[in-house]
């Protein structure tokens, strides 16, 4: 493995920021310091006016493989994922068949190690009657146990109490959930179909999948798993309201953990007219004021990692009336750019940037030697130009459905490089063809 040195750059880690030259050899930070200039390397990387961040670590992502690889696959949507700054994913269950055994999350772990250009872990997915197989799971061998508190694409609902309890009181890992009172919105459903048969405006999908849908189930989860003592991450808050139910005491210390998504962070209700379907998503983008309560809840820690949700369809499935399209949007490509929007705005700052994407993902997670500028950590590393603007539409889209929501968009920032695990695997809007992807290892 070639030896990379990166020299000149202004080294964003653990809440400071400082000129430094980075040093990896054989997949790992070798050195940093303010003068390796003189270092040998195979290769060097003038960073001068740009910043060198921890790759992003994304903890919820929807590859679509096995069973719905027309929408994309791992390597497709890994492809996409270094090609915005994204080092390492966490790949969600409900695929088909969905990864609800043991068998099938190894099958998606030797499909990633041959085409994987990112790093990667899997969830293993929890269902009413698998608690058996969750009891078995070791909690290296999975990021987390995902439960769909609430239907979403696939049929993975977790409706049964009995079921619920049992999976929060013995799952060996994290339980992460999608919260959505599953009732609540189909008697929302109902209550606008019958006025406006399947036609129903895309500008009431907020009010169908709403905010009371959303509390009623996050507050049951984190009521449970305070009854369970169980360790808890609910995924893509979506309201201010449920804000409420979460603590800013440090990450470190909390047993419950809360994730926010950049499209929920970016977008709001006002987006309707001109995105439609194309933003329709679970659960759904709302009010401005419920962004702005989940970027005050960004600085103030209790949110503590930012993700994607990343979940491709086709433009074809997207185009159809509101009932009939799916639910999820393309993000990995534009996800830190679109986050970096913000630190632009003066609403986070670089560090906190960092904080959300890289060294709170590896904290929560346990992740073992990655998320951090460190010596001896896995080169997991992004080079962004904060002052070099990406006109989206200038851009090849990666992903196998081959649309963004950000058409039409420019973002004050670019990803320059991402290196993974010590490989170049993006430089100069050019994706190495070789997967560089390795399985993460978790310090539980």
């Amino acid at each position: 493995m070639a030896t990379l040195l990166i020299v000149n750059a202004l080294a964003v880690n653990e809440g400071r920021s400082s000129h430094r030259d980075v040093l990896v050899h054989k997949g790992r930070i070798a050195a940093i310091g303010a003068d390796l200039a003189g270092k040998r390397a195979d290769r060097v990387i003038d960073a001068a006016g740009k910043a060198l961040l921890p790759g992003m670590i994304d903890d919820q992502v929807h590859f679509r493989q096995p069973g719905l690889t027309h929408k994309g696959d791992i390597g497709t949507e890994s492809r996409a994922t270094v090609a915005g700054g994204i080092t390492s994913y966490m790949e969600m269950p409900n695929t088909s068949p969905p990864t609800t055994t043991i068998e099938e999350l190894e099958k998606k772990y030797r499909i990633a190690e041959k085409t994987s250009f990112a790093n990667y872990g899997f969830y293993l997915g929890a269902t009413n009657d698998n608690i058996e197989t969750i009891k078995k799971l070791n909690p290296l061998q999975a990021c987390g146990v995902k439960v769909f508190m609430g239907a979403s694409t696939g049929n993975m609902l977790v409706d049964d109490p009995v079921a619920l309890e049992q999976i929060f009181t013995c799952s060996p890992g994290i339980v992460a959930t999608h919260c959505e009172h599953s009732p609540t919105i189909d008697e929302n459903t109902r209550r606008f179909q019958s006025i406006h048969g399947e036609d129903i405006p895309m500008a009431l999908h907020p009010a169908i999948r709403s905010e009371a849908a959303c509390y009623r189930s996050t507050a049951l989860a984190v009521n449970l798993a305070r009854q369970c003592r169980t360790r808890l991450h609910v995924l893509h808050l979506s309201t201010a309201k449920e804000l409420e139910l979460f603590s800013s005491e440090p990450l470190d210390e909390k047993r419950i953990t809360a994730e926010a998504c950049v499209h929920h962070l970016y977008f709001s209700e006002a987006d309707y007219g001109d995105k439609g379907t194309l933003i329709k998503c679970n659960p759904a983008i709302k009010t401005q004021a419920d962004r702005s309560g989940l970027l005050n809840a960004l600085q103030d820690g209790r949110i503590d990692v930012v993700g994607t949700d990343h979940a491709p369809h086709t433009l074809e499935e997207k185009q159809r009336p509101y009932v009939a399209a799916p639910s999820g949007l393309p993000l990995v490509q534009h996800a830190l750019v679109c986050l970096l929007e913000h630190v632009h705005d003066g609403v986070l700052t670089l560090e906190q940037a960092v904080e959300k994407t890289a060294h709170g993902p590896a904290r929560l997670f346990n992740v073992r030697e990655r998320g951090y500028l460190r010596e001896g950590y896995w080169a997991d590393l992004v080079l962004v130009d904060l002052n070099r603007p990406t006109a989206v539409d200038d851009q090849p889209i990666h992903y196998r459905c081959g649309w963004t929501p950000f058409a039409g968009r420019t973002f004050r920032s670019s990803v320059v490089a991402t290196i993974v695990s010590g490989h170049l695997a993006y430089l100069d809007e050019k994706i190495d063809p070789i997967p560089s992807g390795m399985r993460l290892e978790f310090a539980r």
